[in-house]
């Protein structure tokens, strides 16, 4: 059995990587800092205790997400086939993940709200970048 050889545009995935940080900087920062960070219980002026760990686990995680959906973004997909493939994987897979761990752990709806919809666009954002970028 022969593995297909895969042709992946390794600009695009570091591209789709970024975007997930500039969306997460916007995101968590002057959108939804105060809120989030009320819903999470987090004091919003604490400092990570190793903040070198959690951006290497956020870019690792983020670059692996954008590498794996390169994978199975279809070849001929399009930026509007990419961002439709991308909304929906955002929303019924991430999202309704978050949806019944957050149920388990009694968080509040809109801290789901919150996490959800920052995923959805970085996976909307992921299929538009790479299927834009060919």
């Amino acid at each position: 059995m022969t593995l297909p050889t895969l042709e992946l545009n390794w600009l695009a995935i570091l591209a789709a990587t970024a975007s997930s940080f500039l969306l997460g900087g916007l995101w968590y920062g002057p959108l939804f800092k105060t809120r989030w960070c009320r819903e999470a219980g987090v004091d919003p002026d604490a400092k990570p205790v190793h903040p070198g760990r959690v951006f290497a686990t956020a870019i690792g995680c983020s670059f692996l997400a954008a590498l794996m959906f390169a994978v199975f973004l279809p070849p001929n997909a399009n930026a509007a086939d990419g961002f439709g493939v991308g909304f929906v994987v955002g929303l019924f897979f991430v999202s309704m993940s978050f949806g019944i761990n957050y149920a388990f752990a009694q968080r509040s709806l809109m801290l789901w709200m919150i996490d959800s919809g920052y995923h959805i666009l970085q996976f909307a954002l992921y299929g538009l970048i790479l299927g834009a970028w060919k």
